[in-house]
């Protein structure tokens, strides 16, 4: 009995490694390793890939691409070492590596034995008895590379289809982007270093995080994300729910501390005859065939669990990234009073960056649910 509990004790971290259930990601790499990278299984034979457009997703994450994110440069230059030929997907792993060019590991020699507060740091010591300080190593937000990987293969099979994800910066600190994803235009969201879709707010928000930039601290905010076009029945009815999935995933990500979808927290203020999806006759030559449609979408486009072909919509909270240029009090990792002040290159907000990392993750859940449903 105690060996199988502890082979299934293996099988269980071997397995966080890897996201989804059909269509799957595993993930490798640590932020001043060799390189970084993932294996994709499921998915679908004969999709062509659009190398460009992977790239795209890539440099749309990757450091140093503004003033408002870490100095830190990468190329991030991805390399497809299987499951592709001839510009298609075989149906076989796509292993993929991105390496990494500019570690200054020097700059964390400081830390060595030191703890960050409100890091991974003392956690990852505490489990493993060993951590890598330089950078975080696997705990560095240079793991999300795989991610976007996955998620732009997955969005391949996803725009054939006519499902479009679009993720933007809606709040940096106490300055927020009033109304819905209804009221501005999405496709302004890559026309401003923050990635809001309204120019003033980008504008207010980037003056901020340079602010806080200039004083050696960090900052938080909230990301919001719509699914359009997602088909009816996906999810399954109790422990598999979609908005769970979509929740899980969302808060895998670095600095993710909250996820809420429709009208979330704010339901709380409202009465169930204020708050429910009025349910009124469909037409079945509309543009989804559906023999009913909804006069309000508070539900966020899940029932139930289930996706009920309106759009999803949720969002995603970030807290202030905790690595900061100012001294704190901390510990050394013998538990002996410290003065930390970090050095080297830092986000001091994670929000644009971390806008097409949701985006990824959404169109994982997504495609993986797809492919458990069997429509893919």
């Amino acid at each position: 009995m105690a060996a199988e509990v502890a082979i299934e004790r293996i099988s269980c971290k071997h397995r966080l490694n890897t996201f989804g259930h059909i269509f799957r990601l595993t993930s490798f790499g640590e932020s001043h390793g060799v390189a970084v990278g993932g294996i994709i299984d499921g998915m679908p034979a004969g999709i062509e890939v659009d190398t460009a457009f992977v790239q795209q997703q890539l440099d749309r994450r990757r450091p140093g691409q503004s003033r408002v994110t870490t100095a830190r440069k990468e190329p991030d230059r991805l390399e497809i070492l299987s499951g592709v030929l001839d510009g298609r997907t075989t149906g076989q792993p796509i292993g993929f590596v991105v390496q990494n060019r500019n570690q200054h590991s020097q700059d964390y020699d400081n830390m060595k034995d030191l703890f960050r507060p409100s890091h991974a740091d003392m956690t990852y010591f505490m489990k493993y008895g060993i951590r890598d300080h330089r950078g975080g190593g696997r705990s560095s937000a240079r793991e999300t590379i795989s991610r976007v990987v996955g998620g732009a293969f997955a969005m391949l099979v996803l725009r054939d289809m006519g499902i479009s994800i679009h993720a933007y910066t809606q709040q940096v600190g106490e300055i927020a982007l009033p109304g819905t994803y209804q009221d501005y235009d999405l496709g302004l969201i890559d026309s401003n270093d923050v990635r809001c879709p309204d120019a003033d707010t980008a504008r207010r928000m980037a003056e901020l995080i340079l602010d806080v930039k200039r004083d050696g601290d960090t900052i938080g905010g909230v990301i919001s994300c719509v699914i359009k076009g997602c088909p009816t029945g996906l999810g399954e009815p109790c422990f598999g729910k979609l908005h769970a999935q979509l929740g899980g995933a969302m808060l895998s990500i670095n600095a993710a501390k909250g996820f809420e979808y429709g009208l979330g927290f704010g339901h709380m203020n409202l009465r169930g005859s204020q708050q429910n999806d009025i349910i009124l006759p469909g037409s079945p030559d509309g543009p989804k065939g559906r023999k009913f449609r909804l006069k309000t979408n508070n539900s966020g486009g899940i029932q139930g669990g289930i996706s009920n072909g309106e759009d999803i919509y949720f969002r995603v909270a970030f807290k202030p990234v905790a690595t900061i240029l100012m001294e704190q009090d901390t510990v050394d990792i013998h538990g002996n009073p410290a003065k930390l002040k970090a050095r080297g290159r830092h986000d001091a907000c994670v929000l644009p960056r971390a806008v097409p990392i949701v985006e990824a993750m959404a169109a994982m859940v997504v495609l993986d649910n797809m492919r458990l449903a069997g429509m893919v």
